[in-house]
């Protein structure tokens, strides 16, 4: 344990003194952004602390999210690119390495390790990393301090002047910053802010609001009943689902997108704890994962990237995964008691479902023996049962400043005038709910995962409130954004950028006696600049190609979302037919399917036709197999190359058909070598 570690400790165990203490800058939360935000200032020469509410600085980047969504990694520059070079410059001391060589990890994983930074790595790393950049840049770090919520924030006017935190303790400041996950400071200064998913058309979006048509990634691929007595809907619904509508695409509701833990696991059995049962563990939790084994899915429902030492970044994956979907609605808003709550079941959901996928029987023993392989890491979270401290608040409030980021800004189709760095990963928005479909089993809705587009800027703007609201405050991590366009900024690097920003607008505010609102930008992004920021991209750029839809297709079209599945497929990342594609992860091969139906208008002869996205890493012998009229052919379909002819469909032929029967075109993965991938079939007279 560091020293900073064990003072940290004894600070919380003992308690602070209540006092009063001044400084030029106060940053409450010690996420990733937040301790960026520290650093910069303190840099710049500025007095300031750091407020933590916990014991361990680093949010999510040190709580295990050590896979970093790094988006298009040329995009990260200044201090986080710093911090990612620091990451790389540990583990270039070979003694670090206890489990593995470091050129075993960088063949495993080597689009983490480049040549000037790394961006995978432990959890306890991170902390270290970031206690070390606290220090240097002589930033005064107050551990298990939570803002008092009911007479937290002191203001005069537009102005806040001080905080208070629930053991009394008070902090005054010219320049506030709220670093934290939930927005608690800037909803007690009174600024603006919204919480869910805006309507479609409050900011002319397409991928806002509801979900229901889009939601195709982590996503059932077998009917599974939802009632608690199967085919009895009289006997209620069981955990996790809920009654009633999802709503209607594209309308605004208050929902969260799912939280979870990210995981630290090892294979390493001298560094591992073993799985264990909760206390409280109810197998009814997770009668709708073994109800989705009972109907034939055979894969193992989360997400392990590979970190240095033989750990894991574990993510969710699936329809029933560790995405506690629907249980977080109230997070952003609780107080302190209902968030420890919402939390609590977090955990036991999660530990619940490690223990049952390594134990339960009715889980397939291919999946339990692979499962039971791993344990959680023995020398990471020490002080929390190697459990992960941070739940993954992947969204809570969001501010409503003076620049709102749409999906339009992260597309390209608006720019902002002002921008403070860049954002590149795609638009990724989790399930926010489950509830029975039109044909009476579970559906997961609100996935959202749109990619292709080229990084955009910013805006200064987004990270202050509207003038005539606060005039000292900057916020960094519950920005101004739509829910959609905040999935695509929500990613840790980027919350290091922006807190970069925040922490030298700070600066800039106090040495001229101005509002945060009124900084001058063309100073802001000078000095950014001299700090290598990256606030405009340069390089090459991308556009993200609309969907084709069907309707504007000749002939008859079934779309991949109407086809029956065997097996876990996984929605693509470009648009395909009527949205996306999917594809067999690569995996499972024999054991994965899709039957697709086409029903004719008139009896007689029609060209059929297969739909897929061509890439390398595509399957060459894709087995494509068409049953019209009692004749039955089988194609071997090459998906590394284009169709022929038509940059969508490939033809497979032309067949007699009948209206009164349908043509089955079914694709399997038995024997492919690549990537197996779906997107529509397809009926088009022959004259």
């Amino acid at each position: 344990m560091s020293m900073r570690a064990i003072l940290a400790l004894l600070a919380f165990v003992s308690g602070p003194a209540v006092a009063q203490e001044s400084y030029d800058v106060v940053v409450y939360g010690g996420t990733s952004g937040g301790v960026i935000a520290a650093v910069q200032a303190g840099r710049m020469g500025k007095r300031v602390v750091l407020v933590e509410p916990t014991k361990h600085l680093g949010g999510m980047t040190s709580g295990g999210l050590g896979a970093t969504d790094m988006g298009n990694q040329a995009a990260i520059g200044g201090v986080a690119r710093e911090f990612y070079g620091r990451i790389l410059k540990y583990y270039g001391d070979r003694s670090k390495w206890k489990s593995e060589t470091p050129e075993e990890y960088a063949k495993r994983e080597s689009h983490y390790v480049l040549k000037d930074a790394m961006f995978g790595f432990e959890p306890h790393v991170a902390e270290e990393t970031y206690d070390a950049m606290a220090d240097e840049a002589k930033v005064t770090v107050v551990y298990g301090e939570r803002l008092d919520l009911k007479d937290g924030v002191k203001k005069d006017r537009e102005k806040i002047t001080s905080i208070k935190m629930e053991s009394g303790k008070t902090f005054t400041a010219r320049v506030f910053i709220d670093a934290t996950y939930e927005g608690d400071l800037m909803a007690k200064a009174a600024v603006s802010y919204t919480v869910g998913r805006e309507a479609n058309a409050q900011y002319g979006e397409t991928l806002n609001g509801v979900q229901v048509a889009h939601a195709r990634s982590h996503q059932f691929s077998l009917p599974v009943d939802p009632f608690v007595k199967p085919g009895d809907p009289k006997s209620g619904l069981l955990p996790y689902v809920h009654a009633g509508s999802p709503g209607k695409d594209g309308d605004e509701d208050r929902r969260q997108q799912a939280y979870n833990y990210r995981l630290c696991l090892t294979d390493v059995k001298d560094n591992q704890v073993p799985f264990e049962k909760p206390e409280g563990y109810r197998e009814q939790d997770f009668e709708l994962l073994l109800r989705y084994y009972d109907a034939g899915f055979t894969g193992t429902p989360w997400g392990p990237r590979g970190m240095p030492n033989r750990k894991t970044d574990t993510n969710n994956s699936g329809a029933f995964s560790t995405d506690y979907i629907g249980m977080n609605n109230e997070y952003p808003e609780a107080d302190y008691a209902a968030r420890d709550k919402i939390i609590a079941e977090h955990v036991k959901y999660t530990k619940g479902l490690a223990w049952t996928l390594a134990n339960h029987p009715r889980v397939p023993e291919k999946v339990r023996s692979g499962v039971s392989k791993w344990g959680w890491a023995k020398d990471e979270f020490t002080d929390n049962g190697h459990f992960p401290r941070q739940l993954y608040v992947r969204e809570a409030r969001r501010m409503i400043g003076a620049y709102v980021m749409t999906e339009n800004d992260i597309t390209g189709k608006r720019k902002p005038q002002d921008p403070i760095g860049l954002g590149s990963y795609g638009m990724d928005s989790h399930n926010t709910q489950r509830y029975v479909d039109d044909t009476s089993h579970a559906r997961n809705e609100g996935d959202v995962q749109v990619h292709g587009f080229s990084p955009y800027g910013i805006s200064y703007r987004s990270l202050v409130p509207k003038e005539g609201q606060v005039s000292n405050l900057l916020v960094p991590i519950c920005m101004s954004a739509t829910h959609i366009g905040y999935g695509s900024i929500r990613m840790e690097p980027v919350y290091m950028i922006m807190g970069q920003a925040c922490g030298t607008a700070a600066c800039l505010a106090i040495d001229a006696g101005v509002d945060v609102q009124k900084v001058e930008y063309g100073k802001l992004k000078e000095r950014l600049l001299a700090d290598k920021q990256l606030i405009e991209w340069t390089g090459p750029t991308k556009t993200i190609t609309p969907a084709i839809r069907s309707t504007d297709l000749p002939g008859v079209v079934v779309d991949d979302t109407k086809a029956r599945l065997t097996g876990d497929w996984k929605t693509g990342s470009y648009p395909g037919i009527d949205g996306k594609y999917q594809h067999d992860l690569n995996e499972g091969k024999g054991r994965k399917s899709a039957r697709f139906e086409l029903r004719v208008p008139a009896d007689g002869k029609y060209e059929v036709r297969f739909a897929y996205v061509a890439n390398n890493n595509r399957a060459s012998n894709v087995p494509v197999t068409v049953e019209s009229a009692g004749r039955k052919k089988t194609v071997k379909v090459n998906e590394k190359k284009p169709p022929a002819g038509d940059k969508s469909f490939a033809s497979l032929g032309v067949f007699e058909c009948r209206s009164d029967t349908p043509v089955v075109v079914t694709v399997t993965n038995e024997g492919t070598d690549g990537y197996v991938v779906i997107d529509a079939v397809q009926a088009v007279a022959v004259k």
